[in-house]
Parts: structure tokens; C-alpha cells; sequence
């Protein structure tokens, strides 16, 4: 009997993302509902399937943005909360597998075609060694696919990295870090990588000029202002940012051992691919002392791909359905 159709949902903070894998290699249309337009997980699912056409599907796998540490689930960036159980019984799913958003991205890396990646930084990946991941967003993704031994698949680690402590570099990094210390204390890396920190940074800096702004800008704003109209502010906001990315990736680069590659994935950079590759992230990124030489051959790419996280899905899902 046939697993298939099987339901892929790649849950962010700001949208959900629903697909149908109708078989091994083939993921159909993908349809984004926003999140703040419906009251749960299960709602937005069910507003999904009522739509299909055909059998429903008896498995699914869901990413999170967000730590998935047992059966019950809280987002960090929005209101949604619930029970992995719970759902899947009200959906009558014979599985619904639930990984951290950037567990399934990691898995999916090594799917990855030539033109869903632009190259940041040129380097000659080692083989067989991990790769890292990281991805600003609505918060700030890190993850790593460590090689498997002895013909095993590779393993995607599942962690909270975006939430490792930040250190600044120059004049307007302190003034973005302390401006989110006066604010929140504790300054995460997430707290400037994200949407939500290039709105802040920006911010910041406008406030440190004499002229705060009334209405934050959004990051998409921030981002058309520095290389779209020239703002001299919005290019400082944008220099921050880059920068910050730099060292943060080298400092996940580090951790892994990722001689292979880093990745930088999220819905925020593919917007400015080669405002990144010209600023100083490159810099910052070899920038550790005696580990530069390290750091000089690993390259860097961003993932370009619209949905990059759904065949990851797709492979947990099959782990999880075809090995039983």
C-alpha cells in the first residue's frame, strides 16, 4: 500500500509553508498561509487540507521555528502553542514527525542544485567534514550536518545557536548592543541577526544622531533604503548587520569543525547577496587570531532556493515511515 501523499509544513515566525509529496522525489506547489491569520498549527492545517483534492495524506512532517525537545511546543516568535500528539490525532495522521526548522534545512543541503546557491566567499570545501548552517529570519537559525560513519546518512543537529552571546566589533555595534542591553539585558546573536535586529540597529543609530525615528523600519526597509535609495543611516544598519553575520558564522564554523561549507540560509540575505559578498563580512569571517588560517579555505554560500527546508522534510519523513 502506498505511504503517499505524504504533508510537508515548514512553520516560521511569520509564515507557514504547506506542500504534498506525492512521491519519493517529487514535492508539488507550495501554498504560505500567514500565521497571525489563524488560531493554531491544526487550524492552519485543516484550512490546508480541506483544500486537497484526492486522498489525504496519513504522514507529515512539520519544521518549527523552534526548539522541538518533546511533545509539547510553544513558538518562540509567535503565539502558537500545543501538543505533537494531540494534533496528530485530531488530523488522524498515522505520523507527524515535528523537527526544529533548521534540522530539516540542514538535511536538505546536500539536495541542493548549483542555482539554488550564490557563493559569498570562495574557498575549497574539505570531504567528509560538517557543514554549517545559519539563517537570519524572523529570529536567527543555526544548525550543522555532521557525515555519518561507517555508510550512515548524515546527522542534522538540532540546536538554539541563534542564541549565543554577541560581541561587537566596531563604534555602531556598541551602540546597537547597548541599546538592545538597555532594553532586554541579555544580548543574544538573534537579538541584531534578524528581521527584528537590522529594525533595531537601525533604530539605534537613529537615536544616537539626535533623530529618533517614530515608527521603527522594517527590515525590508532598512535593506531598500541602504542600496536603493543610498540612506546613509540604512547603509550603516546594513554595514552592522553584515558585519556581525561575519564573525557569528565563523564562530558556528569554528564550533562544527565545518571545513565543508557554510550555508546561510533565512529570508533576509538572499535579498542582498552581493551587498554581502562586498561588505566586510569576509573579513570578519577569517578575523579569529590564530584561527585564521583555519577559516581561509572554507567557502560560503547563500541559499537562494524558495523552499529550501522541504526535502529535508521529506527525507525525516521517509526515516521515519519506510524503515519501519
Amino acid at each position: 500500500m502506498t505511504t503517499y501523499p505524504r504533508l510537508l509544513a515548514d512553520v516560521g515566525g511569520t509564515n507557514v509553508r504547506f506542500a504534498l509529496q506525492t512521491a519519493p522525489d517529487a514535492i508539488g506547489p507550495v501554498t504560505a498561509l500567514k500565521v497571525a491569520d489563524y488560531p493554531s498549527l491544526e487550524a492552519a492545517m485543516r484550512q490546508y487540507l480541506s483544500q486537497l483534492p484526492g486522498p489525504q495524506p496519513r504522514h507529515a512532517a512539520i519544521g518549527l521555528a523552534n526548539p522541538v525537545t518533546g511533545d509539547r511546543v510553544k513558538l518562540t516568535n509567535h503565539a502558537w502553542a500545543f501538543s505533537i500528539e494531540a494534533v496528530r490525532q485530531a488530523l488522524g495522521l498515522e505520523t507527524l514527525l515535528a523537527l526544529n526548522d533548521f534540522t530539516a534545512l540542514a538535511l536538505a543541503l546536500p539536495y541542493l542544485q548549483p542555482g539554488e546557491l550564490a557563493p559569498v566567499r570562495a574557498g575549497t570545501p574539505a570531504t567528509d567534514t560538517p557543514l554549517a548552517l545559519i539563517g537570519p529570519g524572523t529570529g536567527l537559525g543555526v544548525s550543522g550536518l555532521i557525515p555519518g560513519r561507517h555508510g550512515a546518512g548524515p546527522v542534522a543537529l538540532a540546536g538554539e545557536g541563534g542564541h549565543v552571546e554577541l560581541m561587537p566589533a566596531t563604534d555602531d555595534e556598541w551602540i546597537a548592543w547597548h541599546a538592545a542591553h538597555r532594553e532586554h539585558g541579555r544580548v543574544s546573536a538573534e537579538r541584531l541577526l534578524s528581521g527584528m535586529g537590522l529594525s533595531h540597529t537601525h533604530a539605534a543609530l537613529a537615536a544616537e544622531t539626535g533623530t529618533p525615528v517614530r515608527v521603527p523600519l522594517t527590515a525590508a526597509e532598512v535593506t531598500e533604503g541602504a542600496l536603493q535609495r543610498g540612506d546613509a543611516l540604512c547603509q550603516r544598519a546594513l554595514a552592522v548587520f553584515c558585519g556581525l553575520l561575519g564573525s557569528v558564522a565563523a564562530d558556528v564554523t569554528l564550533i562544527l569543525g565545518a571545513r565543508g561549507g557554510v550555508y546561510i540560509g533565512g529570508g533576509i540575505v538572499p535579498r542582498f547577496v552581493e551587498a554581502l559578498a562586498a561588505s566586510s563580512f569576509n573579513a570578519r569571517f577569517v578575523d579569529k587570531g590564530r584561527m585564521r588560517a583555519f577559516l581561509e579555505p572554507v567557502p560560503v554560500q547563500v541559499i537562494t532556493a524558495r523552499f529550501p527546508a522541504l526535502p529535508g522534510l521529506a527525507h525525516a519523513l521517509a526515516e521515519a515511515v519506510d524503515r519501519r
